[in-house]
């Protein structure tokens, strides 16, 4: 009997350890993720003509996921994520800010997707047929999918070469093939300005082509689209990545993440006025539409 309760006791440890090991374990960053915001901000302010007088939102699917999938340790209530898309809207023409997924993509993607609007999904595409430029925050699905989905409209967007040579990362999007033939895509190293108060940030951890993407409107206000280097703000707040047995199956580099997180973190601190907008989390949405930064539902000619 004593040998049963040490066997017992033993195969708990290792449960726990191992517990803690995939689902609470979230180590201090090592090293630093330079963000030199002076930099960011002088090249918002590098192209000529007028910036963004508008932000706005299309909400096209939900995700549904326990909440220590999204921040480790969080615990197993159920949380909902939002699938997004933005659009800026110039004087004159707009930008598209990610492109979310279709119905179909969405399906592929399995129970995790607990809901689809295709309402938002139709305005959202007939906004990027008459977009400018298509920007991606990174080359996953729920990001890059409407554009698969609409390959006619590929020129229209500015994809890094590293979101161009990773077509595995964006499954169960694909694009069809040879739609990419010939495409020159975007080569920068930290930051570049992509339009008048729009600047692209590399910030490689969660995909091989992850970048931030900072706008400035023409009224000074600022938004920080983080992508998917914080699903939602709690992992900023709490320097927190995404549980190992997540980040794993994503061949996420948390390090690298970490130094991300920690140097957003520091950032919000700073300059609080910078709003921080993660890739899935409703709570900073519902903020910026509270403070008229940002509006629902696309502009649409």
């Amino acid at each position: 009997m004593r040998k049963a309760f040490i066997g017992v006791a033993v195969l708990l440890v290792i449960v726990a350890g191992a517990y803690y090991w995939e689902l609470g374990e979230s180590p201090a960053p090592q090293g630093r993720f330079e963000l030199d915001m002076s930099e960011v901000r002088r090249l918002a302010g590098s192209m000529p003509g007028s910036k963004a007088v508008e932000i706005r939102v299309e909400h096209v699917a939900d995700f549904r996921a326990p909440a220590t999938a999204m921040v480790a340790g969080d615990g197993w209530h159920l949380e909902t994520m939002w699938a997004l898309s933005y659009q800026l809207v110039y004087p004159d023409h707009t930008v598209i800010l990610d492109t979310a997924m279709n119905d179909a993509q969405a399906k592929e993607m399995g129970s995790a997707v607990s809901g689809f609007h295709q309402e938002a999904y139709d305005r959202m595409i007939q906004g990027m047929s008459s977009a400018q430029l298509i920007l991606l925050t990174h080359e996953h699905p729920d990001h890059i999918g409407g554009l698969a989905a609409h390959p006619e409209l590929v020129r229209r967007a500015q994809m890094t070469r590293e979101q161009v040579n990773n077509p595995e990362h964006m499954l169960p999007a694909r694009f069809p093939d040879n739609t990419l033939s010939g495409y020159q895509p975007l080569v920068y190293e930290r930051y570049t300005a992509a339009a008048p108060g729009v600047v692209l940030i590399k910030s490689p951890g969660h995909s091989l082509g992850s970048q931030m993407i900072y706008v400035q409107r023409q009224d000074g206000a600022e938004v920080l689209f983080l992508g998917d280097v914080a699903w939602i703000l709690r992992n900023v707040e709490l320097i927190r990545e995404r549980p190992r047995f997540i980040t794993n199956s994503l061949a996420e580099d948390r390090a690298a993440v970490m130094r991300q997180l920690a140097a957003l973190h520091a950032l919000s601190a700073a300059q609080p006025r910078l709003m921080l907008i993660p890739g899935h989390d409703a709570g900073p949405i519902a903020e910026l539409l509270k403070r008229g930064l940002l509006r629902e539902r696309f502009a649409l000619q």
